[in-house]
């Protein structure tokens, strides 16, 4: 049977799209280690679902000698697919069609899909891979990046974004994945900066390369740009799909909840034990996280930055919650300027996706020093009160040893509606430590004390007994209960489970001013 001419000049055009830049281009990006576009959609996308939008649309730029070529899909591929089953919107950026360069009607693609999103409720994904604005194309090139810029803010909070960087992501081009919810990046593959090392050079005559500049650990160790690095495009890829397993569709639905096989009511002996009599001694926050969630499965979200404390995702009898922890072998879990921005983002993405909160505690303060009140301390800190005191979500908090001071109050405290506030026998909730505390309150007595190291050991060890433990706190309803550590999965699971029809609002506004 012969093909119907029109059937088969279908099929040639889009075989011409799938080509992108052409064989040679393609074997020129597998050369230098990365995939093509639509082979990473491929790995992203659940087999055989990906539906391509726009294959035909090609640039109507003239000048410089650009009206010549014009190659079908204009160097993005879009469309949309599905990760385990649930949809999800895509754009991935092709290095081989003038290296990924956006131009208005690449950007016009873009837009199309986000503004789908947004009316379907359904997570966008970005992948790229792009060496910025088509110079050719001049500010209109500026304007379609700011058309994306624009439908970022309008998503944001209300479908999830998540950008991968799989190749350069330079200039104006670096604001899009800046304001998406996560960003991914390939180590010695991918990198971000606003302006490249021969600016750099030229301006402040320093000698950088491009992965000393933006790449995927700079970002994800110094900057704070990035939230994973991943080895690979591959292992990006799976990065991806576990983070979206966690994240509803959009902020109108609850997260997706799994069959749980892990015991509810599993206890753990190892945590009755867990913490040091020295209350100077560290332990890693990590071990107790593992051991309450479900199958000890937590994918932490900026692990390689502001390491004093440790956010991320877990499930607790199936349901996704958001793990908000200080890290006492880090800074001995001290509240500091990274650290404070790192959770305010954190709790609000969660409060803003209907992810109930679970926060550990053992935190000694603000980290002191003329640097950090230079640096902002005062402003960052804010923001992380800020963010929990404006989340509604449901709010549990464990606290495990230390919660000193003004930290005390920011990490989820009752008097800013945490919901259950638990607490350990180790707990020791006071204005500061014992140790600082008597200093203060003994200064004349220690000055005239024939023996004072003797004298400050005795009521170190009378403010302790008094002051720094849960009882205190638990007189005046601030802790809910005092429980027995290995109690602590089964006890965040009923909670949780008490909480699922919890109700809360703020007042009504246009927006709060978070101090930022």
């Amino acid at each position: 049977m012969t093909l119907d001419p029109k059937i088969k000049r279908l099929r040639e055009l889009k075989a011409q799209a799938r080509l992108g830049g052409g064989q040679e281009r393609i074997d020129r990006q597998h050369k230098s280690g990365k995939l093509t576009a639509r082979e990473r959609l491929d790995l992203l996308l659940d087999e055989g679902s990906f539906r391509e939008l726009d294959a035909f649309v090609t640039h109507r730029a003239t000048g410089f000698g650009v009206e010549k070529s014009k190659p079908l899909g204009d160097g993005v591929v879009t469309g949309y697919g599905t990760i385990d089953g649930r949809l999800t919107y895509v754009y991935s950026q092709d290095f081989t069609v003038f290296g990924g360069s956006l131009g208005l009607a690449h950007a016009s693609k873009i837009c199309k899909i986000m503004d789908l999103a947004m009316k379907n409720g359904a997570p966008v994904i970005g992948l790229n891979d792009s060496g910025g604005a088509r110079i050719q194309e001049g500010v209109v090139s500026l304007g379609a990046y700011a058309d994306i810029f624009l439908r970022n803010v309008l998503a944001s909070g209300v479908v999830p974004q998540i950008s991968c960087i799989v190749g350069p992501c330079a200039g104006g081009a670096v604001y899009s994945p800046a304001m998406t919810d996560f960003i991914v990046m390939v180590k010695n593959v991918s990198y971000m900066f606003v302006t490249g090392p021969d600016v750099v050079k030229a301006v402040t005559h320093e000698e950088v390369t491009f992965d000393e500049l933006g790449g995927a650990w700079v970002h994800n160790t110094e900057s704070g740009v990035a939230h994973f690095a991943a080895e690979n495009e591959e292992d990006a890829v799976y990065i991806i799909r576990r983070l979206v397993n966690f994240l509803p569709q959009n902020n109108m639905e609850d997260p997706p909840a799994i069959p749980c096989l892990d015991d509810p009511l599993r206890t753990d002996d190892v945590l009755d034990t867990l913490i040091p009599d020295n209350p100077n001694k560290p332990y890693d926050m990590k071990q107790i996280i593992g051991s309450v969630v479900d199958n000890a499965d937590f994918l932490e979200v900026m692990q390689h930055y502001a390491q004093s404390i440790i956010v991320g995702f877990a499930r607790l009898n199936g349901h996704s919650v958001g793990i908000v922890a200080q890290q006492p072998m880090v800074l001995a879990g001290v509240l500091d300027i990274n650290s404070s921005a790192k959770g305010a983002r954190f709790v609000r993405f969660c409060d803003a996706f209907n992810i109930p909160l679970v926060t550990f505690v053992d935190v000694p303060g603000f980290l002191p020093g003329v640097a950090q009140e230079h640096g902002g301390i005062i402003r960052n800190g804010a923001k992380l009160l800020y963010a929990y005191c404006e989340a509604t979500v449901p709010k549990i908090t464990v606290i495990t040893r230390k919660a000193y001071g003004g930290a005390y109050d920011v990490m989820s405290s009752k008097h800013i509606r945490g919901d259950i506030n638990l607490a350990w026998p180790s707990a020791e909730i006071a204005v500061m430590g014992p140790e600082g505390a008597i200093n203060i309150l003994y200064r004349r007595e220690l000055a005239q004390a024939e023996d004072p190291d003797a004298l400050r050991a005795q009521l170190v060890q009378e403010y302790r007994e008094a002051f720094a433990n849960p009882y205190v706190a638990a007189s005046w309803g601030y802790i809910d209960d005092v429980i027995e550590p290995k109690q602590t999965r089964p006890s965040l699971i009923n909670a949780l489970e008490m909480l699922q029809n919890k109700r809360d609002e703020n007042p009504a506004k246009k927006h709060g001013n978070i101090p930022l």
